[in-house]
């Protein structure tokens, strides 16, 4: 049920401890006659007081104002429940899978495990369609967004050092792929997991991140450790580089060896996914409105009408 609930504007708690200041001052600090006192003559107040021509004010009435204003705020803060039907809006949400295929991944001693960790991240995207793009010198679409795992995985089996024909590392282009993939598809809140060592990152690689951010999407990154004997003239892994790379992409990086921290933010619902690309209303009830109609009941006591 935890899950389930959201606040789609929660920087308006920040109102609440203003409120509960004001209405602390106002209830216990404030004179009945607020500040008359201080602009009147003592003399004369008295005067007033005997004839009955002074009345002293309510702090009643300023407890239901802070109550008032305690729940506008709290309206405003967005509490939400997550909609029966979010799930049915899947197809606006997907993940683009960005193997590295370049000669120190294949035959770098941990291929298994990059195809492994790569499986896991379709795993962890639960009934979203996921997409397999493949690079080196170039980039190449192995498997377009597809909800079928049984095929994603036959593919990943396929996968060996020879699939991509081009020499080299260039991930912003597996990058670029994946980004006009999920603008083709339309996807409103989509995932992209580079699965690298870290070879070729430079700006271009960080402009590609920065465009994915921009679109709403995320970028997370899985590190593929090098073995311990590196094949001759084969480029130093940079787990750095690919922290960089997440970090202007807004997502998580981690280790294919211990992915979960990527697999977490990937697998979490349609809903938490829907609300952080901008579109809560979709995915999740406001609640607000119902403490909005809760705030009028002390806001009744304002209006009451005095003798």
């Amino acid at each position: 049920m935890i899950e389930s609930f959201a606040l789609l504007r929660p920087l308006w708690f920040l109102a609440l401890p203003v409120v509960a200041v004001l209405a602390l001052r106002a209830a216990w600090r404030s004179a009945p006659l607020g500040d008359w006192a201080k602009a009147v003559d003592p003399h004369l107040m008295a005067l007033l007081a005997r004839r009955g021509a002074v009345l002293g004010g309510r702090r009643q009435a300023n407890l239901a104002a802070a109550l008032t204003a305690g729940l506008l705020a709290l309206a405003l803060t967005g509490p939400a429940v997550e909609r029966p039907e979010a799930s049915t809006f899947r197809n606006l949400d997907a993940t683009v899978i960005v193997l590295d295929l370049s000669r120190s991944v294949t035959e770098g001693g941990h291929f298994k495990e990059a195809r492994q960790a790569a499986q896991a991240v379709a795993e962890a995207a639960g009934t979203r369609s996921v997409a397999l793009i493949v690079y080196a010198g170039d980039a190449y679409t192995a498997l377009s967004p597809t909800g079928d795992r049984e095929s994603l995985g036959t593919t990943l089996f396929a996968l060996d050092a020879d699939t991509v024909p081009d020499r080299g590392s260039h991930p912003e282009r597996g990058l670029a792929l994946a980004r006009r993939t999920l603008a083709e598809a339309n996807v409103v809140s989509g995932d992209v997991v580079l699965i690298s060592d870290g070879d070729g990152i430079g700006q271009a690689a960080e402009r590609e991140a920065a465009a994915i951010r921009d679109k709403g999407w995320q970028l997370h990154t899985l590190f593929v450790p090098a073995a311990k004997t590196l094949p001759p003239g084969a480029p130093r892994p940079d787990r750095a580089a690919l922290d960089r790379l997440a970090a202007a992409g807004n997502g998580r990086a981690a280790d294919i060896d211990g992915p979960q921290a990527v697999l977490d933010r990937v697998g979490a619902s349609t809903a938490q996914h829907l609300a952080a690309g901008g579109y809560g209303v979709l995915a999740f009830a406001d609640l607000g409105r119902w403490l909005l109609l809760l705030a009028l009941l002390p806001a009744l006591l304002l209006f009451r009408r005095s003798a």
